[in-house]
Order: structure tokens, then sequence, then C-alpha cells
């Protein structure tokens, strides 16, 4: 039988990597976000490919494709080009996605809040709604003003990879890998 020892070397690693990728994101926002848009540039084509060959084989086989698959992959190719030649348009639409999306999920958060109550407390349940409602608050801000959407962004995310990688240097040295003897 294989003995693990309980420190998780690749978690050690994934952990320190994530989060020196948070400090530089924290460190050049503007050079975060674009590399952002370009990885989903290349989803884009990678995926409108992928559609584009179910579609073949599809009507390979039944003498009919979706054709809807076929339009779906055509855009997505479409789009991937467009994010990763004029990456400044990709800029802009997370500049007005990104507070619909935290708008939305802070909306989300706040209609769990009777549940939140009830498990977890009185406590938890203030700070929920707090967090929530100041998170509205700067979802609304950030439509209003593109500029700080732009800038949240990117400083959202190098923080969200530095909890990452302190969640992974954690487990790294939990002993959730060792196995019973």
């Amino acid at each position: 039988m294989k003995r693990r020892s309980a420190f998780g070397w690749g978690e050690l690693l994934i952990g320190i990597v994530l989060m020196v990728l948070g400090v530089v994101t924290f460190v050049r926002p503007a050079g975060a976000l674009t590399g952002i848009v370009f990885v989903y540039g290349i989803l884009a084509v990678i995926t409108g490919i992928a559609d584009i060959v179910f579609y073949v084989k599809i009507e390979q086989h039944t003498g009919f494709g979706p054709a809807l698959s076929l339009v779906t992959g055509i855009l997505s190719i479409l789009a991937g080009i467009l994010l990763l030649f004029h990456p400044g348009a990709g800029k802009w639409a997370m500049v007005i996605l990104f507070p619909i999306w935290f708008i939305a999920h802070c909306i989300s958060r706040l209609t769990h809040l009777p549940i939140i109550r009830l498990t977890a407390g009185t406590g938890y349940y203030y700070f929920t709604l707090i967090v929530n409602i100041l998170g509205l608050l700067l979802g609304f801000a950030m439509l209003l003003d593109p500029v700080l959407s732009l800038l949240s962004v990117s400083y959202l995310i190098g923080g969200y990879l530095i909890l990452i990688g302190i969640d992974h240097l954690v487990l790294a040295v939990s002993e959730i890998g060792r196995k019973n003897e």
C-alpha cells in the first residue's frame, strides 16, 4: 500500500501560483484584464469549432444537422476572433456584463437570507445582508460609472485569486490527502 504524506506539494504549488497571479493582477490590473479577454477569445474560437464539428458529425449520421449548432459555432468563432484582435472591445463588454452579474448575484444572495437565518444564525444573516446590500450599491455604481467597473473587475479577480491561493495552501498542509492505515 502506497503511503501518502499529509503535505500536498501539488496544492502548495497551485496555491503559490494563484497567489502570485493575484498579486500581479493587483500590480497590473489593465494587463490582467487584457489577458482574461484573450483567454475568453481563445475559448470562444475553440467552442465555435466544436459546435461546427458537432453539426458536421450529426449531419453525416442523420442526413441533417442542428442548424442552431452551426449558427452558434460561426458566431462563437467570430466573437473569439473579435476578442483576440480587438481586446478593447472585450474589456468594454466586461465593463457592462460584470456589474449586471454582480447585481444579479447579490439579489440572489438576498433571497437566501431566510434560509441563512435558520441555518447559520443571526450573526451570519446580518453579515450577508450588509455585504450584499453593499454589493448592490457597488454594482449600480459600476453601471453608472464604467471606469469604476473597468478598474474594480481586475481588483476583484486579483482578490479572488489570492483567496483561492490561500485555500490551496491550507489544503496542502491539512490532512485531507492522508490515507488511513
